[in-house]
């Protein structure tokens, strides 16, 4: 059995994360969907919060599991004996970062391997960070929140 986490903030979870969740989990057995716990990072939402809006839009996908975890992604893959860490590119700039950071992980954890998806074009441009700003200034950010978590969201960011 194949399994891949993808790790990230989901801050909140967006339809750029919903389209990586969703093709990520036809390439793998099991996907988990791990929520990153990072006490120095002020979040708009909680852990459980987070957690949640995950298990929301990812109902349909029964081979998709949502998680959380603190510390090294390195670490954390070991214990969940996952094959692979799967993440989303947007952009060059995206993949600059992101293969750096595959490099480490694979200095800290030679069997662990990283898979890029490159996002769907129409949703190259969405970020979480993009969603909070638009929320700040009052702006309607709908179109890039799956509709099964925008009453939460604009809970939340709406205030």
């Amino acid at each position: 059995m194949k399994t891949a986490i993808y790790p990230g903030s989901f801050d909140p979870v967006t339809l750029g994360h919903l389209d990586i969740i969703k093709r990520g989990s036809g390439l793998f057995d099991k996907l988990i969907v791990a929520v990153l716990v990072n006490p120095g990072k002020h979040c708009a939402f909680s852990v459980a919060q987070r957690m949640e809006m995950l298990r929301t839009v990812c109902r349909d996908l029964p081979n998709v599991e949502v998680d959380s975890f603190t510390g090294l992604l390195a670490d954390y893959v070991a214990i969940k004996g996952a094959d692979a860490v799967l993440r989303g590119l947007r952009g060059t700039d995206d993949y600059i970062s992101e293969s750096r950071m595959a490099l480490i992980n694979r200095d800290l954890n030679p069997k662990m391997d990283t898979v890029f998806l490159v996002s769907s074009g129409e949703h190259a441009h969405i970020s979480s960070s993009a969603v909070r700003e638009i929320a700040a200034f009052g702006g309607d950010y709908s179109a890039y929140v799956p509709v099964e978590i925008l009453p939460e969201v604009a809970a939340c960011l709406n205030k």
